[in-house]
This record gives structure tokens, sequence and C-alpha cells, in this order.
């Protein structure tokens, strides 16, 4: 699967649900979203069949997104079917209830996962989730730790509100080894982005070099296809990244397809476009050809917004869904 611009396409996001059981402030509106009627969504079954002709169209990857994944009652049956294909299968949780999965996951062959926490402070994660959950979300990332999980910690930055706990959870790497990803701050719909709310990777970096020596902070080679920037403090455990979709955008290596809950295919997480696979597939007929046309209709840079001039117009990206009802 390569597109106009010879970017192969191996990696898949699939959406499982718009439920979560928290409310993220840059995730989800205050007033909440309409979520699509449950005949609306993919079934297990329908789930499956979609990722087997993706695979057999060169998938390698299959990550396993929400709202909360978690919460999706056939959840272990997904996971028995996906990993029956032959791909690297992991999924991303905010961790409120991963306890009660652990052995769900080991023995589907799940070794990678990511975990939301934009805080570590108490109070600051009740304000961002609209939640009280952060013990359980501290104490499960422990337990998949001691699990022998790879697990990454995602952290969406904003500007004046957890942009002080850089340095602090770069030192959550000191004796974890996990990797903590800090995201720039993205514009959907109903999140009330602005630009003076994101915090750059320049900032980020600028900061983390005025409380480590240059030659503590180790640049690390990144994988192919990577979305992040990686580093390491010099004889901690874990590592840090910086995902930096909006001020260095990783497009010109982009391998990814996101297919949401209700079965429609985007080519990139800031197109405001989408294709229609699982009503195709409901009619009987295949869904190669609308991947296909999808594909070769992909931008160079995120969904036609090319410059920062682009990105600072609602208008542009406003049509695009909340984020919780693309997938995470």
């Amino acid at each position: 699967m390569t597109d106009t611009f010879g970017r192969a396409h191996t990696y898949l996001r699939i959406s499982l649900t718009e439920r979560c059981n928290l409310r993220c402030t840059y995730c989800m509106p205050e007033e909440g979203v309409l979520l699509s009627p449950k005949s609306n969504l993919m079934t297990y079954e329908e789930i499956y069949y979609i990722a087997k002709t993706f695979v057999n169209q060169g998938v390698t990857k299959i990550r396993l997104t929400g709202g909360e994944p978690l919460i999706r009652k056939d959840i272990p049956i997904i996971l028995e079917k996906l990993s029956s294909l032959p791909v690297e299968l992991s999924i991303t949780t905010n961790a409120v209830i991963v306890e009660k999965f652990i052995d769900t996951l080991k023995v589907n062959g799940i070794q990678s996962i990511n975990v939301s926490l934009d805080s570590l402070d108490k109070e600051k994660f009740k304000q961002i989730t609209r939640r009280n959950d952060f013990e359980k979300v501290y104490k499960n990332i422990l337990l998949l730790v001691k699990n022998g999980f790879k697990v990454k910690i995602n952290t969406v930055l904003i500007k004046g509100f957890n942009d002080n706990e850089i340095i602090d959870l770069v030192q959550f790497t000191k004796d974890l080894p996990v990797t903590i990803r800090f995201i720039e701050f993205m514009p959907f719909d109903g999140n009330k982005w602005d630009m003076k709310k994101m915090v750059s990777y320049d900032e980020i970096m600028k900061k983390l070099n005025s409380f480590y020596s240059e030659k503590l902070i180790e640049r690390l080679e990144d994988a192919p296809n990577d979305t992040s920037k990686n580093y390491r403090i010099k004889d901690y455990k874990g590592t840090f990244a910086v995902i930096s979709s909006v001020t260095n955008p990783f497009c010109d290596s982009c391998n990814r397809l996101r297919l949401t809950a209700n079965g429609q295919l985007k080519n990139c997480l800031f197109s405001a476009t989408e294709s229609d696979l699982l009503t195709t597939l409901r009619a009987g007929k295949p869904i190669e050809p609308i991947i296909e046309k999808a594909l070769q209709a992909k931008f160079k840079v995120r969904g036609g917004m090319d410059t920062l001039e682009k990105l600072k117009q609602p208008k542009l990206h406003s049509n695009n869904r909340s984020m919780i009802t693309i997938g995470g």
C-alpha cells in the first residue's frame, strides 16, 4: 500500500469504541460527543475481517485504541482473533482498569502498551480527566512494568498547566524502564486548541537542557517510521521522547492509517475526509478499492495543512472529529 509520495503503509490503528471512562479535555469536548448508534459500530467479526484485509495488503503492525478499548465487553475475543494474524499487536489504554486484563494481554501476545498520563499530580490529573482515578492509573503502570510489558507513557503538554512537570516526568524514568513521550497539543473538534497553549519540541528541549548538563542527555537512534525523537538521560533505566506533530511533523515517513470504531478509514490523523469501509463490507462488496482510493488521496503533510498558518485557521481543522471518536 504505497501512496503518491512513495510512502508504504504498514501500520493500522483500529479504534474499538468511542466510549471512555475518562473525559480528558484535549480529547473530548466538555459537552461530550454524539456517539454512533451501536448498530453502526464494527462487530468483532467485522474488525477481524477488515484487519485481515489490511494484513493481506501489507500491514505488519496493528494498535488498538479508543475511547478506552478495554471497556469493550468483547475485548478478549477481539484480542484472540487479531492475535492470530501475522502482525505485531499492541494497545493504547488509560490504564484505569488494565489490572483486570493482565493475563488476557499476555496470552494474546501483547508486549507493548501505551498509557495516557498527563500529570503526576493527583489534582491536575482530576482536572484534565474530570475523574479521580490517578491512584488506579499510577498503580497499574507499576503493575504493567512488573509484569514485563514495554510501557510508553503518553503526555500531552499544555502551556500553563503541566509544562512545569517536564523535569519530574523525565525523572520518573530514572528507576523505571518506561518511556515518557511528550506530545504537542494538537487541534481537534471541540478541544479549544490554541497555538499559545502548545509547548513545542524546542521549548521542551530547552527546559531539559537548562536542568541536565548536555553530556547527560543522550540522543537515541529512532526506529524506522518513528513518530518520536528519542532520548535518554545517562544511567536512567527508562527513556523519553518528543512527538512534535505540529512544529516538526514526521509526515515524510508516515506509514499509518486509522480505522474508526464505526468503520471509517482516515488516511491521516488531521484529515477531515473519511472513507466508509463498513457500509461497503455490509453490502457484500470488496473494500480494497476504497482503501486504495483513500491511500492515493492522502496529502503530503497534515491533511493538507502544510504550514503553521493554515493550522491556525479553525475552519481547516474544525471539520475533523473530536480525538475520542478518531482513536488515540
